[in-house]
């Protein structure tokens, strides 16, 4: 599993557990909301400043969004 695959489980499981859709997950973190939706499918990796937005406008800390999930997590 790469840094992208980690990080896209990451932001899907942390907007899900937010009760935020990618649109306004997307409004929160002042970005584009097709942006969200192709992290989340691994078409994009994210800059580090976006997961920056996207970790403040998720309320947690960046390193969350990198750490490695559990096996089984998806």
């Amino acid at each position: 599993m790469d840094i992208r695959d980690i990080f896209a489980i990451n932001l899907k499981k942390f907007r899900r557990a937010a009760g935020l859709s990618q649109e306004e997950l997307a409004h929160r973190a002042d970005i584009d909301r097709t942006y969200v939706s192709l992290l989340e499918r691994r078409n994009y990796s994210a800059t580090i400043d976006v997961v920056a937005k996207l970790a403040e406008a998720l309320g947690i800390e960046p390193d969350l969004l990198l750490k490695l999930p559990p096996k089984g997590s998806k």
